[in-house]
């Protein structure tokens, strides 16, 4: 968990969006308000790398992968116990849905961020705690499609904290403010 000081924490939602979307911009195609599964994502970013090995010409391919990354942001004015689980739950269900697992596909990983503006005191702890426990990842055919797993974070602009799951922190600093 990351707590900023009051003068890092004084960022209202869009100042925050902006700031993410000009990090990501550069490597990745951001789209707005995209839906997936019926949830509606302020933010949606993905990111597709492939490298191949042929011979001699292009059409020659010997072997190949893929590994996607792909980024949700989710804004809520007021988060509590009940639409943390929701949202997680339909972040999990978005991997069906985001990933398409091939021969070539090697890994995938999601990035999900809920941006709060307000989380109850009672929950506060909570959330927190369940954020840093949480663990996801997912094989295809036994791993022959490759794997996906989901990077969690929480982002409280009303608290000035950044809490993250294990693979969150490989790249909080990114979405930190």
């Amino acid at each position: 968990m990351i707590l900023l000081n009051e003068k890092e924490a004084e960022m209202d939602f869009a100042q925050y969006i902006e700031m993410v979307e000009n990090k990501l911009r550069s490597s990745f195609d951001v789209s707005k308000n995209h839906i997936i599964n019926d949830v509606q994502y302020d933010l949606y970013a993905e990111f597709r790398l492939r490298n191949e090995k042929y011979v001699a010409v292009k059409n020659a391919v010997i072997y190949a992968f893929e590994n996607n990354e792909y980024c949700l942001i989710k804004h809520l004015e007021n988060l509590n116990k009940t639409d943390y689980i929701n949202l997680t739950e339909s972040m999990i269900q978005s991997v069906e849905s985001i990933v398409k697992p091939s021969n070539e596909h090697m890994s995938s990983i999601i990035t999900a961020v809920i941006v709060a503006d307000n989380i109850p005191y009672d929950d506060l702890e909570f959330i927190i705690e369940a954020v840093r426990r949480f663990k996801f990842g997912k094989s295809f055919a036994f791993g022959f499609k490759g794997w996906a797993d989901i990077r969690l974070m929480l982002v409280s602009l009303d608290e000035g904290l950044i809490a993250t799951n294990k693979k969150g922190k490989e790249v909080s600093k990114v979405y930190s403010f």
